[in-house]
C-alpha cells in the first residue's frame, strides 16, 4: 500500500460489507466498519473493520467486536456500526437484537484503538418495538457543542437526541426530535415509505442529512440515497423534494451496474473533497452464504463516488453513479 492510486474502480471492497462507516483515525489510516457477516469457512464476524491508506485499497482486519454484548449473546443481529473518536477513545454506536427478541436496541461499545477490540458497555442505550431503534450516527454540533445521536427506521421517522457528556447515555431530560417523516404509499417506487441510515455533515452553513429508503435487500431490493437540509443540527429539515417540488429527494439509485445502493457515509480526502461511501448489490453476484435469510442474504459490497455541492445541495460528481468504470482516485497525503 505504499504507492498512491491514480484511479480506482468500484467496488473498492469486493466483500459483503453492508452499512459502511469510514473515519480517518489519529494513526493516519482510514477505517471502515460494517454490519455483521459470515466469511468463507463459516466464520461469523460480529462487526467488520477494514483499513486503508487511500480509501480505495482495503485490508480486512480481525473482528472489531469479538464478544457480543451480554444481553444479545444468543442472537445474530449486529448491525450498522458508527464509530467516532474523542480524546483518544473510540465509541461504536450500533444496533442489536436482544436475547428476549422484543425489538432492536441501540447500543454502545468502546475501545482504545480504532480497530478494536470494542467492548459493549453492558446494557442497551435504548430499546423498542420492531426495528425502530437501528442505524445510529453520532455527530458533535460545532455551533452548539451538543453531542447528538441520529437514528431511525421501522417505518417511523428519523430521530435525533442529545447524548450526555459520557457519550454512552442520553442527556437526562432530553427528548428525541423527529426530523423526516416516512410517506405512506405502497408503490415500489416510493423510497420514503421506509427511512433509515442517517448521516449528517455540515457544509457551507447547511446541515445535510443523508438517508436511505425503501428495501435494502432480498429479491425485491429497491434502495436509494436521499437528502434533506437544515440551518440547525436538530432541524427542522427540508427534503430535496420539498425544496424543488420534483417529487423525490433521491441523489443515488439503482442503475444497470448496481442494485439497491444506499446506507451511505461521507468521508473527506486530503484535498478536502467529500466522498460518498455506500453499499450496493452486484447483479453478477447478488447473494452469498449469509448467516440466515432474515439477516439478509444479499451480498452488499463497498462502493465510493465523489460528492459535489451545487446550489445549496449535494450531488454525485459523476453522472450515472453508482460508477463501475475507472475514476480519478481520492487525494491522499
Amino acid at each position: 500500500m505504499s504507492s498512491i492510486a491514480a484511479t480506482y474502480q468500484n467496488p473498492v471492497l469486493n466483500e459483503d460489507f453492508p452499512d459502511p462507516t469510514i473515519i480517518r483515525a489519529a494513526d493516519g489510516w482510514y477505517y471502515a466498519y460494517g454490519t455483521q457477516t459470515k466469511r468463507p469457512g463459516q466464520l461469523i464476524i460480529n462487526m467488520q473493520v477494514a483499513r486503508s491508506r487511500d480509501l480505495v485499497r482495503w485490508e480486512l482486519l480481525a473482528d472489531a467486536l469479538p464478544h457480543k454484548p451480554r444481553w444479545a449473546r444468543e442472537t445474530q443481529k449486529l448491525w450498522a456500526p458508527h464509530v467516532s473518536e474523542h480524546a483518544g477513545r473510540y465509541y461504536m454506536y450500533y444496533s442489536a437484537l436482544p436475547d428476549n427478541d422484543e425489538g432492536y436496541c441501540l447500543a454502545v461499545a468502546t475501545a482504545e484503538h480504532p480497530a478494536g477490540p470494542f467492548t459493549d458497555i453492558g446494557q442497551p442505550l435504548q430499546c423498542g418495538p420492531g426495528f425502530l431503534n437501528i442505524d445510529p450516527m453520532a455527530f458533535d454540533d460545532p455551533a452548539t457543542g451538543q453531542r447528538l445521536l441520529y437514528w431511525g427506521s421501522g417505518f417511523g421517522p428519523l430521530l435525533v437526541r442529545e447524548l450526555a457528556p459520557d457519550r454512552i447515555s442520553f442527556l437526562p431530560g432530553s427528548q428525541a426530535t423527529e426530523l423526516v417523516q416516512p410517506v405512506e404509499d405502497d408503490s415500489p417506487d416510493n423510497y420514503q415509505r421506509l427511512l433509515e441510515g442517517s448521516w449528517v455533515v455540515l457544509r457551507e452553513g447547511w446541515y445535510f442529512l443523508f438517508y436511505s429508503g425503501n428495501n435494502c435487500c432480498g429479491d425485491d431490493a429497491h434502495y436509494g440515497v436521499m437528502v434533506a437540509r437544515s440551518r440547525h443540527a436538530t432541524g427542522p429539515f427540508e427534503t430535496l423534494a420539498q425544496a424543488t417540488g420534483h417529487g423525490h429527494s433521491i441523489i443515488l439509485e439503482t442503475n444497470q451496474h448496481w442494485r439497491a445502493p444506499g446506507h451511505n457515509c461521507v468521508v473527506t480526502d486530503a484535498a478536502g473533497h467529500d466522498w460518498l461511501a455506500y453499499h450496493a448489490i452486484d447483479p453478477t453476484q447478488p447473494t452469498f452464504d449469509a448467516i440466515d435469510d432474515a439477516q439478509g442474504y444479499s451480498r452488499r459490497v463497498l462502493l465510493l463516488d465523489q460528492l459535489e455541492y451545487h446550489d445549496g445541495w449535494p450531488r454525485l460528481a459523476r453522472p450515472g453513479a453508482p460508477t463501475r468504470t475507472p475514476q480519478p482516485a481520492p487525494t491522499t497525503e
